[in-house]
């Protein structure tokens, strides 16, 4: 039997982590593992309990969401736990900003409980939760504004480099991956089964030292190898 996913509740409102408790537990193929209202316990609970999933809230008092995401990142031992930013409002630069940081995607805290739910699977899967209601503009528009990284990871240059030790269809598949295509999508384009796709992807986060496909995405137009489109 697939043990289940072990989710870690970050958020100062305490009503608000009652909710999602009540919500994440209800499920048989996930539970709540801790809770945290800021981010530096948010960061101790990952270490210490493993979490698979942190559903992250990004405005918090004291170490916010985007602080706590940066060090669970940067944590070689955290690799496998994926963050899901919670943002009240999901045009909102911060969602730009915790991509940057590691995280797996982001949700609006009005989405339905299905949604919610959903996000966690996905993130668990290892996917990119680019939320349904901005995947396709909302990455390439913030990231036309936003400028540089800046945090310590890798810049557009050394990006840029990385992207000449993809294959040709490597990079194809990773301008699809940006335009916010699923692999069944790309398989489909490129007449190829979606194993391949898949295949193509990982060995494209490998070569990039991408930790999700969501990292992917924040690459391909970090170095100019896709460009926003302005509507």
């Amino acid at each position: 039997m697939t043990p289940p996913i072990k989710v870690l509740l970050v958020d100062d409102q305490a009503l608000l982590r009652s909710a999602f408790r009540v919500l994440v537990d209800s499920e048989a193929d996930m539970e709540v593992v801790g809770e945290a209202a800021d981010g530096a316990q948010a960061v101790e609970l990952a270490r210490s309990t493993r979490a698979d999933v942190v559903l992250m809230d990004i405005r918090m008092p004291g170490t916010d969401g985007l602080a706590a995401t940066r060090m669970i990142s940067a944590d070689p031992e955290l690799a496998d736990v994926r963050v899901v930013m919670l943002t009240t409002f999901e045009v909102d630069e911060y969602v730009v900003q915790s991509l940057r940081a590691g995280a797996s995607g982001f949700l609006g805290k009005g989405a339905e409980p299905d949604e919610l739910l959903n996000a966690i699977r996905i993130a668990a899967g290892g996917e990119a939760l680019l939320s349904p209601a901005a995947t396709k503009g909302l990455i390439a528009t913030f990231l036309a504004q936003g400028g540089s990284s800046g945090g310590a990871g890798p810049g557009a240059a050394e990006y840029s480099a990385r992207l000449d030790a993809l294959t040709g269809r490597e990079r194809e598949v990773l301008v699809l991956v940006a335009g916010g295509h699923s692999n069944d999508e790309i398989a489909e384009r490129l007449v190829v089964s979606p194993l391949t796709v898949k295949t193509h992807v990982n060995r494209a986060m490998a070569k990039l030292g991408a930790r999700d496909r969501a990292q992917l995405v924040v690459i391909a137009y970090e170095s100019g190898l896709v460009r926003p489109r302005v509507e």
